[in-house]
């Protein structure tokens, strides 16, 4: 009898010790999941971050780079009207060399804008851009063409202060 409790003991110290080596063997498996899906989400939140850069990456030309940063500044308020949109042409016309590279600069800037949700990342990205190729006066002369775009078309925006006064800091002028 002492030696069937002995074994009847020795399976149930294994029995034990088996269920707990399972346990431990699934608490790491789900410890595992959880950090393979956190590494996942920063993957895809790195390549989202990425793709929502890509329309600005691939702009090597300033007038389109104006042309995309004054229409990310007026899409933020709602959607690009035909009106303002013919104000954002007038504007980029006097700076545009011809009336094609006008057409391109706008749709390209129009199409830009709607991939970009955030508009401070379009002014990260091209008012460093802009400042490294335009003089003081022609930067000055952006900031004076999104207020014309701003105050033109059906009705007049009102673009954030807290949006200009980025600008301008990434312009490169001084702000108080």
């Amino acid at each position: 009898m002492p030696f069937l409790l002995a074994i009847l003991g020795v399976l149930g110290a294994a029995g034990f010790w088996w269920y707990r080596m399972k346990a431990m063997n699934e608490a790491a498996r789900e410890v595992a999941d959880v950090v393979g899906r956190v590494q996942g989400n920063i993957r895809r939140k790195k390549l989202r971050k990425q793709a929502a850069l890509s329309p600005l990456t691939a702009i090597d030309d300033p007038v389109v780079a104006a042309a995309t940063l004054i229409t990310a500044i007026v899409a933020e308020q709602g959607p690009v009207l035909p009106q303002r949109e013919a104000v954002i042409r007038e504007v980029i016309s006097q700076i545009a060399s011809s009336q094609k590279n006008t057409d391109e600069a706008v749709v390209y800037a129009k199409w830009a804008a709607a991939q970009i949700d955030d508009t401070t990342i379009v002014i990260d990205k091209l008012a460093p851009f802009l400042r490294e190729r335009l003089d003081p006066h022609e930067r000055d002369d952006l900031l004076r063409m999104l207020s014309r775009v701003a105050k033109g078309g059906e009705q007049s925006l009102k673009i954030a202060d807290q949006r200009m006064l980025r600008l301008r800091q990434k312009l490169g002028f001084e702000v108080n």
